[in-house]
Parts: C-alpha cells; sequence; structure tokens
C-alpha cells in the first residue's frame, strides 16, 4: 500500500483527500478498517491531531464510520449521499490546541489579576455546572462561561477577544458542533474535578499552579475528544 508524505499547507484536507482516493480506487473497500492514527501519521508524515481533523472531514462526509472501542471503517454510504470534504473552517482539534498553548498562559496571569467577584462568577458557574450534568449542551455552555471569565480577568483585552473566538469557532461552526454532539452522546462532558483545580488556583493567586491546571484539564479534554477515534 503506498502512501505519499503530506507536505503541503492545510494538512487535514490533503490527508482527507488522499484518503479519500484510497478508497474511491478500491485500496480500502467497504467495511474494511483503517490502519491504527499512529500508523496513518507515520505513513503520511503528518501529526495525530492532524489525522484525527482529517476523520472528522471524512466522517461528515460519509466517507468513514467511526466505531468507538473499535475503530474506523470504510462506510457502506451509497455514493449519492456522499457529500465533499469541507474546505471550510478550523477543526475542533486545531482549536483545542491553540487554546492549550493560549489559554494556559492566560491562566496564570488571570491568577494575579483576578477579582474576588470574579472569583465568585466562576464559583456559580461550577455550581451551575454541576447542576447540569444531565444536560450535556447546559453543562457545555457553563464551560465556554468559566473559560470567558477567565479570559477577562487576564485584564488584557486581545486576549479575551481571541479566546472568545475560538470558543466562537467551536460553538458555530458545524463541522465543530457536529463533531462535539457527537462526543456529548458518547458521555464526553467537561470535567468537574479539573476545573475545580483551575478555580482553587486562581483562589490562591498562584499563577504556575493555574498554568499547569489549565494545560492539563485541556490536554485531558483533548485525549477525551480523541477516543471518538482510539481503537489502539
Amino acid at each position: 500500500m503506498a502512501f505519499k508524505v503530506i507536505t503541503t499547507d492545510r494538512l487535514y484536507i490533503k490527508v482527507a483527500d488522499q484518503l479519500r482516493q484510497l478508497i474511491e480506487d478500491g485500496t480500502f473497500k467497504t467495511g474494511d478498517r483503517f490502519p491504527a492514527e499512529r500508523t496513518l501519521a507515520e505513513k503520511l508524515g503528518v501529526s495525530r491531531p492532524t489525522i484525527r481533523e482529517a476523520m472528522v472531514a471524512l466522517e461528515l462526509a460519509g466517507l468513514i464510520e467511526i466505531r468507538t472501542g473499535s475503530g474506523i471503517y470504510v462506510a457502506d454510504t451509497p455514493v449519492e449521499e456522499q457529500t465533499e470534504l469541507s474546505q471550510d473552517g478550523i477543526g475542533p482539534f486545531e482549536i483545542l490546541e491553540m487554546r492549550y498553548v493560549l489559554e494556559s498562559e492566560i491562566c496564570a496571569l488571570a491568577a494575579r489579576r483576578i477579582t474576588d467577584d470574579q472569583l465568585q462568577e466562576l464559583e456559580d458557574i461550577l455550581q451551575e455546572m454541576e447542576g447540569a450534568l444531565s444536560d450535556g449542551k447546559a453543562c457545555e455552555e457553563a464551560d465556554n462561561k468559566f473559560h470567558l471569565i477567565i479570559a477577562q480577568a487576564s485584564q488584557n483585552t486581545a486576549m479575551y477577544e481571541s479566546v472568545k473566538w475560538l470558543w466562537n469557532l467551536r460553538n458555530r461552526e458545524y463541522k465543530n458542533t457536529a463533531f462535539f454532539e457527537k462526543i456529548r452522546d458518547e458521555g464526553i462532558l467537561p470535567s468537574i474535578e479539573e476545573h475545580r483545580k483551575i478555580l482553587s488556583a486562581l483562589k490562591n493567586r498562584d499563577g504556575e499552579r493555574a498554568r499547569l491546571a489549565m494545560k492539563n484539564h485541556i490536554d485531558s479534554a483533548t485525549e477525551n475528544a480523541a477516543k471518538h477515534f482510539d481503537h489502539e
């Protein structure tokens, strides 16, 4: 089986297009299981998050079927029901990776600048999240508010607007809303315990601990989202 190393921009679309070609030429047939994520990343010379973005695009186009806990299979979707690969927008794993870099530093800064009123707001939102665990959508909306208050507490408008933009991408673009709806239905929800650790660090005005708590939280969120594809 011949793979081509990906070297051009917009990598996940190039990856998805190459895999689509392998399906269309019969290299992968209906019902065949794709190689493991790690194997595909090595064969194609790209990162594992790029493979995940490609799989999101292929799944939404109806070309593959994700069987959580089993693997990724070529879907038995009639050609007339398949759609073109989406060329628009930024995917969920790209957003998570950017949030990991940005929000961890913002959280460290917020630990030095956050007000008592904002700390109380975060406490109230955590209570809201705890009461909404049976309603995944409401829990995610509370999660959104929690992160935006921390960004606001940085007292840096550019940082706040950047975080707000990332969350808007997550919540409004079809590629992201469809993916997060899928994993929400699989029981993947925001972690109350991880948010509690972030809040504890902020209350103690501990920038280093706040940074680490946010990194651990977004890293965990990324790994939980990746379980949608995991079969290794």
